[in-house]
């Protein structure tokens, strides 16, 4: 029920058509494809009423993830945090041009292969929410980038047998009023 809170660093950040790069050391490289949100003016303590105010615009995030890494040693932000593992984009959308951010459409696409399929009104926390409950941590200031989460077809949970991301990968990420997400993964 809590909110997980996990903090990628600035070298995570990749443009919305270059290349994803698959560390040497990673076997389980994995996509998430999420809403992002883009603070537009400082928040501290904000109630969900008032959270959506401080939104600039919304963008597409990949949120890639080395599930390896991550599981192994239990260290979420050492499993996506790697450089390239934020590809954001293709635009940043003003909040007045995407309209509700809980009711949009979003498909990820791995070599043409939908993934996800889902829409943000199935996420567990809504966007003010989120913003609420962040801003009662840590003070968000404009230009701070949040993932939302991800929807149900993530790579490792594919049954019966996971597939996970290799090079030469093409992910693609659409979310409806924003545009598409597209990278390449390519070898370290």
């Amino acid at each position: 029920n809590g909110l997980p809170i996990i903090l990628k660093p600035n070298t995570a950040l990749t443009g919305p058509f270059d290349p994803i790069i698959k560390p040497k050391i990673v076997q389980q490289l994995d996509y998430e494809g999420e809403l992002a949100v883009v603070i537009g003016r400082r928040c501290k303590n904000v109630d969900e009423q008032e959270a959506l105010s401080h939104v600039f615009g919304y963008m597409i995030l990949n949120d890639v993830s080395a599930r390896d890494i991550q599981f192994r040693d239990g260290q979420w932000t050492r499993g996506k945090g790697f450089d390239s593992f934020a590809p954001i984009g293709p635009y940043l959308v003003s909040a007045d041009e995407v309209g509700d951010p809980n009711d949009l459409k979003i498909v990820t696409r791995v070599n043409k292969e939908v993934r996800q399929k889902s829409s943000t009104s199935k996420m567990i926390h809504g966007v003010s929410s989120i913003i609420s409950q962040l801003s009662m941590n840590m003070t968000l200031e404009p230009g701070d980038i949040i993932a939302t989460g991800t929807p149900a077809g993530v790579g490792y949970a594919i049954k019966p047998e996971p597939k996970f991301l290799k090079a030469g990968d093409i992910i693609e990420v659409w979310i409806e009023r924003i545009g598409i997400l597209r990278n390449e993964v390519v070898e370290e």
